[in-house]
């Protein structure tokens, strides 16, 4: 028998009182948004992108509210729509049960690029520039933020007897018993943050054109998420489609269909003189 890792660890980083405090949950947001910021200054000096520091800034702004409203709306509508119907101001209440924690990826993915459409088309720069920026250095949020669901003790996934399983406390007990699961929020950490930073800050030195480096990067991500979610346990207010599909996994897909849609559409289509 194995002495299985037992989860243990505090949302807060400092907990000033009651449920208010500096949550890891959050912090994963701040840094995130921090490393796109000083990472396209990086991209500015290889000549990467034609943002300069105050470019950047400004379109910081612009992708913290298309994640942060794509996101939640998203989050409230696909995976809490009766409660959100019941009680509309739950997307908003932040000051309840010590904040917001509820956020869809898929919807935070539309979020980014409606807001990168507005900017895009408000300053007269190339949509697809904008995204093949955002894509190198964007990864890092989601390593963070997944890193963050695993220090929540949220997202777990389903029973398992390999050994790095852990137990979450939080987990619904299974025959009356905690069981070991899988730490899949640490493999979605891996597959939807570290490969793709790799594969697509590796891609930028080829000098591809415009856009490919961002739908490869949709299409690396919708594919780890469908692989990381075959780990992961669903919500429990959803569960399973067809016995064994999750909501994540459809929403993945779809993303999937979109892509090769958007390449079929931008580099396959003849264009006349």
């Amino acid at each position: 028998m194995l002495a299985y890792y037992v989860h243990h660890f505090s949302p807060y980083l400092i907990r000033f009182s009651g449920q208010w405090g500096i949550r890891y949950y959050g912090l994963a947001y701040v840094l995130g948004f921090a490393a796109f910021y000083f990472g396209h200054r990086i991209l500015f000096r290889k000549g990467w992108s034609r943002l300069n520091a105050d470019e950047a800034a400004d379109l910081l702004t612009w992708l913290v509210a298309g994640v942060l409203i794509g996101g939640r709306l998203a989050y409230c509508l696909l995976y809490d729509g009766e409660h959100t119907l019941q009680d509309p101001l739950s997307i908003i209440a932040f000051w309840r049960d010590g904040g917001i924690s509820g956020m869809a990826s898929h919807g935070g993915f539309i979020g980014v690029v409606v807001a990168v459409a507005l900017y895009a088309r408000r300053h007269q720069h190339s949509f697809w520039e904008v995204m093949d920026n955002i894509v190198t250095v964007t990864s890092i949020g989601f390593f963070l933020g997944r890193l963050a669901n695993f220090i929540n003790g949220e997202l777990w996934g389903r029973p398992s007897q390999v050994p790095w399983a852990v137990i979450f406390p939080q987990a619904p007990l299974v025959d009356g018993q905690m069981v070991p699961r899988h730490p899949s929020q640490l493999y979605e950490a891996v597959l939807e943050g570290l490969l793709p930073f790799v594969v697509i800050w590796f891609l930028r030195g080829k000098k591809l054109p415009a856009g490919a480096c961002s739908l490869i990067f949709v299409a690396l991500y919708a594919a780890a998420r469908i692989v990381a979610e075959s780990f992961r346990e669903p919500d429990a207010q959803i569960g399973y489609y067809w016995g064994c599909v999750t909501q994540g996994q459809i929403l993945s897909a779809l993303f999937l269909v979109a892509i090769a849609i958007l390449y079929v559409v931008k580099f396959r289509r003849k264009t006349s003189p």
